[in-house]
């Protein structure tokens, strides 16, 4: 069989069937790796963007007369819209294609960071930070779009690899702003230092998108897809488990600095110097999550990572009660890791799952694949954004612990139950099997999904 070569009009591919071995090998891989690379460029912006406000809230001292719960909610409000706007931003990538909303979207980064870039300076009031902070929430809707995207662009066998670095690159955002900050705080320079540097890289960004990347015709804009992906139940599930892992990440990106300032006395320069290592290792960790997924099977490689966070809370707790500095950031840092890991691991699962779903319909060959790619790519808007909710929830968390108790332990004792919720609830739905004898169809059918499931 001959592989189909992509036709084009403009930057648009008109065929593209990633599944067919001869087409990836001969044109499809390079021109998804191509994408995939520019993809990663913009999505790394986009979160460097979102994630402004963890590293300028270092730079606001007593002058800027905010307290602590002041910060914790003005970080809050940033995690809220980024949450959001990845519902959007999903759909997006079918009305307008991945190419096109990747240059609109680097494009929209100016505006948070020209309005930061203007308000920083003591004497601005609280509220009118709260507004900027909210147009930084768009740049957490990048990660959507560009998951869809990418989602599209890579075979099955593949997406889980894909994806991990596609994310990863992405969050590794997060780290690089705070590495960022950290020089310009030890050459004793100030916020707007910060925000000059990133202007011109967004416009770098954004031409890059427009020269490099492609939009594929066959990912057609479908609000039945998004409907049917929201009546899924495993729609639901799986945002519940993202919230326990990316929701993690994200919120300790937010919440870690202020936590040792806080908790631990430490001067913003000393918090600087450790609030990177976990984000960074987090997010290198996360292609090897879906690699891991890949070939172990999603639901497996989860159910243990949250045993795993569970584990480094419950020490986290201790360190902060014998106030352990050492141990709290060791620590800390593993479960960084662990969120990273899980994150990979809980999105190679939603292609395989609606995969799995499509099959057990009857569906075969390529209808099972066009099925599985129109709810999952749905899906992932879906669950990106509630996973991105559990930021929100984390720094809500650690503000009213410090409020209440002057420390966070109260917060790490929340999310340690939740963890524990998160693997009742993998395993539960996931990896176990129907109890009893199989004594019909029905539930042979139910156990044969079961397992498949096992193995996404």
């Amino acid at each position: 069989m001959t592989a189909p070569v992509p036709t084009r009009r403009g930057r648009w591919i008109e065929r593209w069937d990633p599944e067919d071995e001869a087409f990836w090998n001969a044109t499809g891989e390079r021109i998804a790796r191509r994408n995939l690379w520019f993809s990663v460029l913009s999505e790394h912006i986009g979160f460097s963007v979102w994630t402004l406000w963890s590293v300028l809230v270092l730079f606001m001292g007593p002058e800027y007369g905010l307290t602590p719960a002041d910060k914790f909610l003005l970080t809050s409000v940033v995690t809220l819209v980024g949450a959001v706007v990845r519902v959007p931003y999903t759909f997006a990538v079918a009305l307008f294609g991945g190419r096109n909303w990747t240059v609109v979207s680097a494009s929209l980064l100016l505006v948070p960071t020209i309005a930061a870039f203007t308000v920083m300076k003591p004497g601005t009031s609280f509220s009118t930070f709260l507004l900027v902070g909210l147009l930084a929430g768009i740049g957490g809707g990048n990660f959507a779009s560009s998951m869809t995207n990418i989602n599209a662009f890579f075979p099955l066998r593949k997406k889980g690899w894909a994806l991990g670095l596609n994310a990863g690159g992405g969050n590794i955002g997060v780290p690089v702003i705070q590495l960022i900050a950290l020089a310009i705080i030890g050459a004793s320079g100030g916020p707007r230092v910060l925000l000059g540097i990133y202007i011109p890289l967004i416009v770098v960004a954004a031409v890059l998108a427009a020269v490099f990347m492609d939009n594929l015709a066959s990912v057609t804009n479908d609000t039945g897809a998004a409907k049917d992906a929201a009546r899924d139940g495993h729609t639901w599930i799986m945002a519940f488990l993202y919230v326990g892992t990316f929701g993690s990440f994200i919120g300790y990106s937010f919440a870690f600095g202020q936590v040792l300032t806080n908790q631990f006395g430490r001067t913003p320069l000393q918090a600087a110097y450790l609030t990177f290592i976990g984000p960074l290792l987090g997010s290198l960790i996360r292609p090897v999550g879906g690699w891991l997924a890949d070939r172990y099977g999603g639901a497996r490689i989860t159910l243990w990572n949250y045993v795993g966070m569970a584990a480094a809370t419950a020490v986290l707790i201790g360190a902060g009660m014998r106030k352990s500095l050492p141990l709290f950031v060791s620590v800390f840092v593993v479960l960084f890791v662990l969120s990273g890991l899980g994150n990979g691991s809980t999105y190679k699962m939603i292609p395989g799952i609606f995969q799995a779903k499509a099959l057990a319909r009857g569906l075969a060959g390529e209808a099972a694949v066009a099925h599985g790619r129109r709810l999952s790519g749905a899906a992932m808007g879906l669950i990106g954004a509630v996973g991105a909710l559990g930021g929100v929830g984390i720094n809500l968390a650690f503000r009213q612990s410090f409020l209440s108790y002057g420390s966070g332990t109260g917060a790490f004792v929340a999310f340690l139950a939740f963890y524990a919720v998160c693997f009742v609830v993998t395993w539960a739905v996931y990896l176990r099997r129907p109890a009893g004898r199989i004594s019909d169809t029905a539930s042979a059918s139910e156990e044969k999904a079961q397992l498949s499931y096992a193995e996404v």
